[in-house]
């Protein structure tokens, strides 16, 4: 693999409702401390926990970076985010005309293509259709990603290729590996 010239970024993906902050917490300080930038939707739930958890680390090197979904209306010549878009965690906004999510997770106007073509690694929290959809995304452009699940149903309709683990420790041991075979 080549060799990274630049800070990685990893995607962390899930749940846009609900989430369990204890793991949500735990994994935003740590992905701080190691110093990569953190790529989310940008909107509520995981990605606004996420976010909120590695920028509250202090010495942190890296950035939080949200992909907002979007749409352009011609008719009235006007832009529009949808409410909750983006949290305040998000520091560097990524601003798309791309409106589908969820179930429409895969069309060529969800902003997931971005989500995850922008990320080194991809780490899958419990989700719905969307984070199933960035999970099936992963697979399609090769990018190493796995998912932190205590079932592999709270991702319904996750792809059987996603590698899931139950311990954090098991995460920290994928993105390490990653991180230094990217690193080459």
């Amino acid at each position: 693999m080549k060799s990274l010239d630049r800070r990685p970024i990893v995607g962390v993906m899930g749940s846009g409702t609900d989430y369990d902050s204890a793991s949500v917490d735990r994994l935003g300080r740590w992905l701080a401390c190691i110093g990569v930038h953190l790529l989310t939707g940008g909107g509520k739930g995981v990605m606004e926990g996420i976010s909120k958890s590695f920028a509250s680390v202090s010495d942190r090197e890296g950035l939080t970076i949200g992909v907002i979904p979007g749409s352009y209306a011609e008719e009235t010549k006007k832009y529009a985010r949808p409410d909750g878009y983006p949290n305040q965690w998000a520091e560097i906004v990524i601003s798309t005309h791309l409106p589908w999510s969820g179930a429409k997770g895969t069309d060529e106007r969800s902003r997931n293509h971005i989500n995850i073509l922008s990320s080194d690694i991809v780490i899958l929290l419990p989700g719905g259709k969307g984070t199933a959809s960035e999970a099936e995304l992963a697979i399609r452009y090769d990018k190493p990603v796995v998912a932190w699940l205590e079932d592999r149903l709270q991702i319904p309709g996750l792809n059987p290729e996603v590698p899931v683990v139950l311990e954090f420790e098991k995460v920290i041991e994928f993105v390490m590996y990653q991180i230094q075979l990217k690193n080459g």
